[in-house]
């Protein structure tokens, strides 16, 4: 009788505890499930513990588990927002961009950093459907892991340039300034100097860098500007 009441009693847990989860799941946000950083994947792993102690354990306190799992989400959700608002905390908790591939070729150093294999970046191109590492121009593995590529232009597929029409490509972009930093490394690329992309700024009616969320420049010379002001407009997308 004492095994079925235990076998009843972990059910009501089930039932009570994954609606829990559920909810500070979608409290978390969008960023926790779909990129998963390290931060976040800490996250997780502390909350499956939390919980499968809580399921197989009838003597933990059901009580203090759906504390645990709440407090923990409230604690996710202040640390993003503190990620969001001050960069360098940011990329504290999280991997930074490694470029692994440059004109075709793989950079050793990078991946030795990031302890990835080539059999690794040959899996991740083949899901890009890359089966010629000749055809990348650039290769970044980002900080959840995942690859991003840009291909040479002759492997590209053909652009609205290409098929004649008068619109014409952007290229690649670059973060120029972030929350009203110039990133001088970038600049220095870019051979811009500080005093020209100001000046630019200027040009565009701009004189305070703070202003400045972020702003990109491509590889033809433009400026795309987003600024620290809230957007006017939300428009939700439902499913």
């Amino acid at each position: 009788m004492s095994l079925l009441l235990e076998l009843a009693n972990i059910s009501g847990r089930i039932i009570t505890i994954f609606p829990l989860l559920l909810a500070m799941t979608l409290f978390m946000g969008k960023r926790s499930i779909g990129q998963v950083p390290i931060f976040d994947f800490l996250i997780f792993v502390t909350l499956a513990s939390v919980t499968g102690a809580d399921l197989a354990d009838p003597s933990v306190s059901h009580i203090h588990t759906a504390y645990a799992i709440v407090a923990i989400g409230f604690f996710q959700k202040a640390v993003a927002k503190i990620a969001m608002k001050k960069r360098k905390f940011g990329k504290y908790i999280t991997f930074e961009p490694t470029v692994v591939i440059k004109d075709g070729q793989l950079l050793i150093d990078n991946l030795g950093t990031i302890q990835y294999t080539i059999d690794n970046i040959f899996q991740l191109l083949r899901q890009k459907d890359v089966f010629d590492i000749n055809e990348v121009q650039i290769g970044v593995i980002e900080a959840n892991g995942d690859l991003s590529i840009q291909k040479k232009p002759a492997n590209s597929a053909p652009s609205i340039e290409d098929l004649g029409i008068t619109k014409k490509s952007s290229g690649m972009s670059y973060p120029v300034i972030i929350e009203g930093v110039m990133q001088a490394e970038i600049l220095k690329e870019l051979n811009v100097t500080k005093e020209t992309l100001r000046t630019r700024l200027q040009n565009e009616g701009i004189v305070r860098l703070d202003s400045i969320f972020l702003c990109t420049m491509n590889d033809e010379g433009k400026l795309h500007l987003a600024y620290t002001r809230k957007d006017e407009t939300y428009q939700r997308i439902q499913h």
